[in-house]
């Protein structure tokens, strides 16, 4: 049963033989109806505070959720950012190693290209001084030869007597006078 603070103000008892003061009844009724008014604005008030706060939860748990679903969001995205930059380190770090590897190959082809040059200009050198040595070995030996062969003719032509050889005098023709 539920009872008003209007059902409380209007309600009437009957009177009976030895029956209470109706004035003090109606004033505790009265007080109890103002009492319960009040508790009921006060039940109401709280019950539209409580709307408020549940709509201010909802609202807030809302806000949460939004947060929770930005902040892994987030998460994913600097997991993937950071999976990225790894995968890109790593590309990056292999490429380098390739082209050093490739660079080294390159450079030893060259230096054992070189050596073989050097040792080939060694080989020439080793020939030409051969060669020059050679030369200068047959230059000598002629020289001595031709020393030799003048040493014995000289020895022939001191050996034999001096012959002055005498060239007769052209004759002068008499053209040759008057001219």
């Amino acid at each position: 049963m539920n009872v008003s603070p209007l059902d409380l103000r209007q309600q009437k008892f009957r009177s009976a033989f030895r029956g209470l003061d109706p004035v003090e009844v109606s004033s505790f009724l009265t007080a109890v109806a103002d009492d319960y008014e009040g508790a009921l604005r006060e039940t109401d008030r709280l019950r539209q505070e409580v709307t408020k706060l549940e709509e201010s939860l909802r609202g807030h748990v809302e806000q949460e959720k939004n947060l929770q679903n930005t902040l892994l969001t987030a998460q994913r995205m600097a997991d993937e950012v950071k999976t990225r930059a790894e995968e890109e380190a790593l590309r990056i770090v292999r490429d380098a190693e390739s082209r050093s590897v490739m660079l080294l190959e390159k450079t030893q082809a060259r230096v054992e290209d070189l050596q073989r040059d050097i040792d080939g200009l060694k080989l020439k050198r080793r020939e030409v001084e051969t060669s020059l040595e050679a030369s200068i070995q047959a230059l000598r030996n002629t020289l001595d030869f031709v020393r030799e062969q003048d040493g014995r003719e000289q020895d022939a032509r001191d050996r034999e007597p001096k012959l002055l050889q005498h060239r007769p005098r052209a004759a002068v023709e008499p053209e040759a006078k008057a001219g």
